[in-house]
């Protein structure tokens, strides 16, 4: 691409609003001036303009049975992650590398249009419905990469490993699709797509790798796990283990800013504690874990203790910036019985709380440039649109606030730049048509299979 400018109405910078607010984008789509200005620029565009948000935990294939499971598929009172899991197996041993690459685009346009510009995808659909290896071993990996592409949005691939069905149990017929051998064949397929994109690694969740597995992993970066998101898995570690899930971790694993432990909801206090000060971050799903039901995560004493998190839209029964960042503040909202909960006296507002800290922990979870409008950073910029009726009279210092906590159903995310390039004008992807016409045909061959 060639150098451009950039002008905006207002401008969200580490430094604060600047109105008017330009910058400057060289030819690989990083920033390279960042300043106030209201002299002439390539493109000049109007609104409330804010960083990108990073998307640190996604499983993009699950995109496929939103609203699929919200019925009883058990006694009342039964339903639960665990039979949410089950129905998931039913639709992940159906797909076709085809069927993966148009579901993941649909999601990250998706992502895209509601503000989200980089994606931290936990990849651990690996392989034939029978476990059988593709002939590239890749070839699920690499059709994520190719939604990534056309969706235009930023990704850091984290294939997971997956070698054991529970504690102590072997891998189940529905999991053959997700387990490798070893930790060894993982990071062979890892290191074959580092000159693709961004690649770390994950690890599923204690209860499906060995010991010996997070010790021989730790070192790589960015590393992610699934942690304590249920009641359930907490009971079987201390039973399996001798410990609570991140106690466990932390006393055995070199746990630090390189780890993103995903939804960690079920910490007691000396996790809590614990977990702030490993530098570590808390990668958090409040609408997923909200439709699981997996519980609410102790945030208010997190951040009081220097914890750093980030946000993620998980299963993808919501993708919203927004739907995040108040469902988040909400949970907190009910379990306190208070209003503005995550704020502080230092920073009063509880949306641009969030969002910054949302930022920063989700731009270091990814290992990528962004999170902050400044040179050396990528230019992803999301503009809200100031004349949409839940912004209207609303100025720098509650526009965030109008995004979070104030909806009517339609989002005031108009426009979305990534590495500068402008990926979607007036609310709408520039590729939503064709994207959408490829996921309708999968929806059909995998719903008449």
């Amino acid at each position: 691409m060639l150098p451009r400018s950039l002008r905006f109405d207002h401008l969200l910078t580490p430094n604060g609003w600047l109105s008017p607010g330009r910058i400057e984008v060289d030819c690989t789509g990083s920033i390279e001036t960042v300043s106030q200005s209201s002299d002439n620029a390539d493109e000049s565009v109007r609104g409330f303009a804010v960083p990108g948000m990073p998307n640190v935990h996604s499983h993009a294939f699950q995109r496929v049975f939103a609203g699929c499971t919200e019925h009883l598929s058990a006694e009342p009172g039964a339903d639960s992650f665990w039979t949410w899991r089950e129905a998931m197996y039913g639709f992940a041993e159906r797909l076709t590398p085809e069927d993966v690459e148009a579901i993941s685009a649909l999601a990250f346009v998706e992502m895209v249009e509601a503000g989200f510009t980089s994606v931290g995808e936990f990849h651990y659909l690996h392989h034939r419905p029978d476990g059988s290896r593709y002939a590239d071993p890749a070839e699920l990996a690499r059709a994520v990469l190719k939604a990534t592409e056309t969706a235009g949005i930023a990704i850091t691939l984290l294939p997971v490993l997956y070698t054991r069905g529970g504690f102590d149990a072997p891998i189940g017929t529905r999991q053959r699709r997700f387990a490798h051998a070893d930790l060894d064949e993982l990071l062979a397929l890892a290191d074959g797509l580092s000159d693709e994109a961004t690649v770390g690694l994950a690890l599923h969740s204690l209860r499906a790798v060995t010991a010996a597995e997070v010790g021989a992993a730790t070192g790589r970066a960015p590393i992610h796990i699934h942690v304590a998101e249920q009641r359930r898995e907490v009971e079987e570690c201390v039973a399996t283990r001798g410990a609570r899930p991140i106690r466990w971790l932390l006393d055995n694993a070199a746990v630090d800013q390189n780890w993103c432990l995903v939804h960690a909801t079920h910490a007691d206090a000396d996790e809590r504690r614990a977990l702030a000060t490993s530098s570590a971050v808390a990668g958090l799903c409040p609408t997923t874990e909200a439709n699981l039901g997996d519980g609410v995560f102790p945030l208010t004493s997190f951040l009081d203790e220097g914890g750093d998190i980030a946000l993620g839209t998980d299963s993808h029964a919501s993708i919203s910036v927004a739907e995040e960042l108040r469902t988040l503040e909400y949970g907190q909202r009910l379990v306190h019985e208070q209003r503005n909960v995550t704020a502080s006296a230092a920073a009063p507002h509880t949306a641009r709380r969030l969002f910054e800290a949302a930022l920063a922990g989700g731009a270091r979870a990814l290992a990528q440039p962004t999170g902050r409008l400044e040179p050396g950073k990528r230019a992803d910029v999301v503009v809200l649109d100031a004349d949409h009726s839940r912004l209207l009279g609303h100025g720098c210092e509650t526009a965030l606030d109008a995004w979070a906590f104030s909806s009517n159903g339609t989002s005031p995310v108009r426009d979305v730049f990534v590495r500068g390039e402008r990926l979607v004008a007036e609310g709408r992807h520039a590729r939503r048509s064709e994207v959408l016409s490829a996921f309708r045909s999968a929806l059909t061959r995998i719903r008449s299979g």
